[in-house]
């Protein structure tokens, strides 16, 4: 079963997301979140937010639009760039990796020189149409903004480091200190595909967590919960964070903490340990700004997929950003100027959300849809149907969907279709809960009270359902 495919259908059909501006064919890279799509984002960003709200960071919102000057000094102008690989008869483009892997080469090449090379020995055949490809370039990945100096950002980290100083002012000097920022970042992706795997214009969740690399403030993160790793020196192995640091699989404390925290902040939204796993960056595969490098994937059908990036950002950002602004970016810690290091924990929203879909996602023995999101993370939480659609029944209804919603805003109400019809639309939408008028209601004010996941039914008075209910949903 390819459930990538099941999903996207099912997130089409039933308002999940979709591809942006279908009615002029749609463009690869940009997709629209629908009503229940937004509904999931948002719990996502709410766990996400607060997991980090507990750790005691700030929040701040800059601007997607970003002067020349910060990217020169952080280094995206000269290194934040693919090898692209391009198809002279069916224009088709490609990164130069995909290709090399279509073409069963296991070679990385590091420059445009040397992918140069490795197509003049190989003749790489284009994936699509089986050309010889002879067009191997750079390939800058940021948006650059038409007769100016200005870029649509590629991250949304430089807002937080053009900023230190005066949000290390607001916190007292403070360290380690966890600034965190939700917003849009911009890439002009080569082969934009897989709807939210790979967008042009996507959601970041990301925190830059200052601190000085001479304290260990997290000498007592360690617990024993199994986690997968799978450094770049070794094959996938499970362990516990305590054992993978106190062997060097992981050489950094801060490091070993926030990948813990990502695991912990991932099972809170849905996902199970045997779906998700940390994987190191090869030396070569890291950005240019990380020492070190750890990703977070979640299993898609056979795939692994990226979802959150943990970088060990060092001090570099502040360094150059010091050396090139007319601000000092050091702090005076015993005496010492410190120039903070960071670790940086960047969620990606959209890869996530896609992820909880599909690990979420299963058919159940009748052989329909069905998501299986936790109760808390589903778009909607309970949906109230009466039985048939006549005016008693809806009369009822509207008075248990308003009593519902003096607790809980995550309420749909649906009268259209068959019974059984709506129950397999809310099992395919993610709703832990329906709770039916009938007749037996119209009698003695109980009603049915349906399990997403099991299909079974209690039966509950009115009087006890608001109680009934909020227990279910914690």
């Amino acid at each position: 079963m390819n459930m990538y495919s099941d999903v996207v259908e099912i997130a089409k059909r039933r308002g999940f997301f979709w591809p942006s501006f279908s009615i002029y064919g749609g463009f690869s890279g940009l997709y629209d979140y629908g009503p229940l799509g937004v509904l999931l984002k948002d719990n996502i960003i709410n766990k996400w937010k607060k997991a980090y709200l507990d750790e005691g960071a700030i929040f701040i919102d800059t601007p997607n639009i970003t002067p020349g000057e910060v990217f020169d000094a952080s280094g995206h102008l000269s290194r934040f760039s693919d090898i692209a690989a391009e198809c002279d008869s069916c224009k088709s483009k490609f990164k130069i990796e995909n290709v090399l892997a279509f073409n069963k080469i296991e070679i990385i090449p590091k420059s445009v020189d040397e992918a140069l090379s490795i197509s003049e020995k190989n003749n790489l055949k284009c994936p699509v149409c089986g050309n010889i490809i002879k067009k191997i370039y750079n390939y800058n990945l940021m948006f650059k903004l038409e007769n100016s100096n200005f870029y649509l950002r590629p991250e949304t980290a430089q807002g937080i480091f053009v900023n230190f100083k005066l949000l290390s002012n607001y916190y007292r000097g403070k360290l380690p200190m966890a600034v965190a920022q939700l917003g849009k970042g911009f890439r002009n992706e080569i082969s934009p595909r897989q709807s939210l795997i790979r967008l042009r214009e996507f959601s970041q969740g990301e925190v830059e967590v200052f601190f000085d690399p001479e304290n260990e403030y997290w000498k007592d993160l360690f617990d024993y919960d199994e986690i997968t790793l799978k450094p770049n020196t070794g094959v996938e192995y499970k362990t516990s964070i305590k054992n993978a640091f106190e062997n060097r699989i992981i050489d950094n404390i801060a490091m070993a903490y926030f990948i813990l925290k990502t695991q912990k902040i991932l099972n809170d939204i849905g996902f199970k340990n045997d779906n998700i796993r940390f994987r190191q960056h090869d030396p070569d595969e890291r950005a240019h700004y990380a020492s070190d490098s750890w990703d977070a994937e979640a299993r898609i059908d056979d795939d692994w997929v990226e979802i959150v990036g943990i970088a060990n950002r060092t001090n570099y950002d502040l360094k150059n950003h010091d050396a090139k602004s007319s601000e000092r970016m050091s702090l005076k810690i015993n005496n010492r100027d410190v120039i903070p290091n960071v670790i940086e924990p960047s969620y990606g929203i959209d890869r996530i959300t896609l992820a909880l879909m599909v690990q979420s996602y299963h058919k159940n023995e009748k052989g329909y849809n069905v998501l299986s999101f936790k109760p808390e993370m589903a778009p909607y939480h309970f949906a109230v149907l009466p039985l048939i659609k006549k005016e008693n029944f809806i009369k009822k209804s509207m008075e248990i969907y308003n009593m519902i919603m003096s607790i809980d805003s995550y309420v749909y109400y649906d009268e259209t279709g068959s019974i059984g019809k709506r129950y397999s639309r809310q099992d395919e939408i993610g709703t832990p809960f329906c709770i039916t008028i009938d007749y037996e209601t119209l009698e003695n004010d109980s009603v049915t009270v349906r399990f997403r996941d099991t299909g079974n039914q209690e039966r509950i008075d009115k009087k006890d359902l608001l109680d009934y209910l909020s227990g279910k949903l914690k």
